[in-house]
């Protein structure tokens, strides 16, 4: 099976764009709710067990868990398309199924492309394998809730000029989405930074150390954290709040991403 691990890799990434291309040509939705048809549930489930499977057998090892880059890029880009699906945005945005499903194609072959391993005995460090399971979904969640406030800034956009958006969802409804996107993404982001800052010695077996990746996390989580204070208080949305959401995203890619990518690829560690 280990022989045939690149063809799953292969395989889910020609799903995923065959998907992509599936949605763009479907007809524009009226609601965050709307009917989908059976046989595209079934594909996108179907879609989303096979990459299950190929991450399951890249990651998982006798030795330890393999969270090298490759790894970790396609993870978080499964778990960008199940928080999509589960939401109801593949449906409720134009154009958002296929930029999350499009770029889930590319991500799931990153662990051919980038094969450095970099494992930890998960019998041992069950505290590390959560934290990294809280960090990569709270990624995810943010990451997708920054694609659905460009796509929403560009269609008001398109309002403002006049642009009449038929068989859309209401910006409003889409909005109150987007938050609660980001409301749970900051709370899996909070329960992140407190494992790495207060329970290091219980999760990775050493003090915490100051490092980029610590302080990028800990900046994102303020930037993140500005914006819902900012949107209870002063009702910010629109470009004041696609804003701060980039600057986040910008930082949580910088922190993990980032990071591993220098380490791995760069400093061959």
């Amino acid at each position: 099976m280990i022989i045939l691990l690149p063809f799953f890799h292969l395989l889910v990434a020609i799903l995923y764009t065959v998907g992509a291309v599936t949605h763009w040509r479907m007809p524009k939705p009226v609601s965050i709710v709307a009917t989908v048809p059976k046989y595209v549930w079934g594909f996108i489930l179907f879609t989303l067990a096979l990459h299950v499977c190929a991450l399951t057998r890249a990651i998982g090892a006798p030795d330890g868990i393999d969270i090298s880059l490759g790894n970790a890029i396609s993870l978080v880009a499964f778990l960008c398309v199940l928080v999509a699906w589960a939401f109801g945005l593949m449906r409720a945005l134009p154009g958002f199924a296929s930029i999350i499903m499009g770029g889930a194609a590319i991500a799931a072959l990153m662990p051919i492309v980038l094969t450095s391993a970099h494992r930890f005995p998960y019998a041992t460090e069950s505290w590390a394998a959560l934290h990294i399971a809280i960090a990569l979904s709270a990624y995810s969640l943010l990451f997708v809730a920054a694609v659905q406030a460009l796509l929403m800034v560009g269609l008001e956009k398109k309002l403002h000029a006049g642009v009449t958006a038929q068989r859309m969802p209401p910006l409003l409804t889409l909005e109150r989405y987007l938050f609660k996107l980001i409301s749970l993404g900051f709370i899996l982001l909070t329960l992140t930074v407190i494992s790495g800052l207060f329970f290091s010695e219980q999760v990775w077996g050493m003090p915490f150390k100051l490092t980029h990746k610590s302080a990028f996390s800990v900046l994102a989580w303020f930037i993140y954290g500005t914006l819902l204070v900012g949107r209870r208080r002063f009702g910010w949305r629109g470009r004041k709040a696609l804003h701060w959401i980039l600057t986040g995203t910008l930082l949580l890619v910088l922190a993990y991403l980032g990071s591993k990518l220098v380490l791995e690829v760069f400093l061959q560690r």
